[in-house]
């Protein structure tokens, strides 16, 4: 006589009828965690890839201010006596607010190759919110030194004529932004305007 026992050939089948259903079961919970959590992740409000983040992220960069509309970023500043105020609104045009910034001192700059000056006075535009006025104000300094690299890498032939005054203008706005994106995240200046340009 042996001392194993047996287990008779019923009693096998339910043994192997409990596994499968326990196996069955591991899989189906495995699968709903897989898809539960493949839904979360693609709702965004677990992990999920930066371009699921990015597309969620409101952009917070200064938004186009229309004509009449109240703008939350507007400095609290009051025009003195015969000064026109920073923000422009008349009729026609652009649908879009324009302010304007000055500043504060006169730029001087050699020219590229030449023994000529270039003294200007220069004011920028921009029809967004006033976040891009205070940025302006802010790196004022930053903005300076890189308007002045702009100056003295201009021809002298440049600054006689009006076409050679025009690509000037468009070089100091992208030199302005330049420095706003890079400290900011965001340009926004529109336009340069010269108030005194003065080549001696």
């Amino acid at each position: 006589m042996s001392d194993k026992t047996e287990t008779p050939p019923a009693e096998q089948k339910k043994k192997g009828k409990g596994l499968l259903i326990k196996l069955i079961g591991a899989v189906v919970l495995i699968g709903a965690g897989g898809g539960g959590t493949f839904a979360l992740v693609q709702a965004g409000m677990i992990g999920g890839t930066a371009g699921h983040a990015e597309a969620k992220k409101e952009v917070n960069e200064p938004k186009l201010v229309r004509k009449g509309e109240e703008d939350p970023y507007a400095p609290k500043t009051e025009a003195k006596e015969g000064e026109a105020p920073a923000d422009v609104e008349g009729e026609g045009g652009s649908e879009y607010r324009t302010s304007y910034y000055n500043f504060t001192e006169d730029f001087t700059s050699n020219l590229k190759n030449s023994a000529a000056l270039v003294q200007i006075n220069l004011a920028c535009s921009t029809r967004r919110d006033g976040r891009v006025l205070m940025w302006l104000k802010k790196h004022e300094l930053a903005i300076r030194s890189e308007i002045l690299v702009v100056l003295a890498d201009t021809p002298e032939e440049d600054v006689y004529t009006p076409e050679g005054k025009q690509k000037l203008q468009q070089r100091l706005t992208g030199a302005i932004n330049k420095v706003l994106t890079e400290t900011e995240g965001f340009g926004g200046v529109d336009a340069v305007y010269f108030k005194s340009f003065l080549v001696q």
